[in-house]
């Protein structure tokens, strides 16, 4: 799994342990989802406050 993390367009450098505690965090909380296949290729989330 892949995961990039850009905070006001920089991109923030994350350790293998970061990487996959965030990634497995989203996939868990998506997949969860009604109506989401099990075969998702790519996820994005876009947060603004």
């Amino acid at each position: 799994m892949g995961l990039k993390l850009k905070v006001d367009g920089k991109d923030i450098p994350l350790n293998e342990f970061v990487e996959k505690m965030l990634g497995g965090a989203v996939v868990g909380a998506v997949t969860s989802l009604k109506g989401i296949k099990e075969e998702w290729k790519k996820i994005e989330i876009d947060i603004s406050k």
